[in-house]
């Protein structure tokens, strides 16, 4: 099985890579399944009916979440009703919406999908490591390919959560520094690892952002909004090829500028 998992897709830019190119890098791929961090869909800030019924069109099976989980209005409704949406598992059980999902390809092959946050320099939440053992047992039930977006800023936290998840699922994969890591590879348990992803959206941009605010912010100390920039697109990601076992067999980076 293959899968394409795709980083951060922010605002417009964003966007528009996936309607211009998913279709081609899923066929070039083979991709069965492609799953996308949707956290920065609506303007960099959340995810919209809008965003996710525009993006769904373009081939995506599968969204994942993060610290701006519950920034649009419609997030509730969504975590609610669309059952391949998922926020990070170790919210509070009291959230809307699940922490974990199973998806079913045409030919009955199954993926199980983790969101999980951190909780080093992040909001508070509870620990992602006892979510992700709960949620793994659970998933396990259904199938053995399982893979892992945690959503977190520390590198230490994240290469923890790859070790702490090593021959208990198929990849680890980060999101949320938006900057793609070098560091992929498959643990010797079988579970691929890459300690980021990257991000879809603005080539000139910091971080999909418009560049003089996030500087002036910088040379000031004074708060900035920040919007999303435009212009020329990069489309960051993995492919994971994991075998009938549930092991990874091959991790490759995917990091193109448009």
């Amino acid at each position: 099985m293959k899968i394409l998992c795709i980083g951060d897709v922010y605002g417009a830019v964003g966007r528009s890579v996936l309607e211009e190119h998913l279709r081609e890098l899923i066929d070039e791929h083979s991709a069965d399944f492609t799953v996308i961090n949707g956290e920065n869909l609506a303007h960099g800030r959340g995810i919209s009916r809008k965003t996710y019924d525009e993006v769904m069109s373009y081939g995506v099976d599968a969204f994942t979440l993060g610290n701006h989980t519950w920034d649009c209005k419609d997030a509730e409704a969504l975590l609610t009703y669309k059952k391949n949406i998922v926020r990070p598992a170790n919210f509070s059980r009291s959230c809307p919406g699940r922490g974990s999902c199973v998806l079913t390809s045409k030919t009955g092959e199954k993926l199980g999908i983790l969101n999980l946050e951190g909780r080093v320099y992040m909001d508070p939440c509870n620990s992602p490591f006892e979510a992700a053992s709960r949620e793994i047992e659970h998933l396990k039930k259904e199938t053995n390919t399982i893979i892992v977006d945690f959503h977190a800023e520390a590198t230490s936290e994240k290469e923890a959560m790859g070790w702490f998840l090593d021959g208990r699922v198929s990849a680890v994969y980060g999101t949320h520094t938006h900057i793609q890591t070098a560091d992929d590879s498959i643990l010797p348990g079988g579970t691929a690892y890459i300690t980021d992803i990257g991000m879809t959206g603005a080539v000139y941009s910091i971080l999909g952002a418009e560049r003089q605010p996030a500087i002036q912010k910088f040379l000031t100390g004074m708060p900035k909004r920040l919007v999303p920039a435009d212009g020329r697109g990069r489309l960051c990601g993995c492919v994971f090829d994991i075998d009938n076992s549930g092991a990874a067999v091959g991790i490759e980076r995917i990091n193109i500028v448009y």
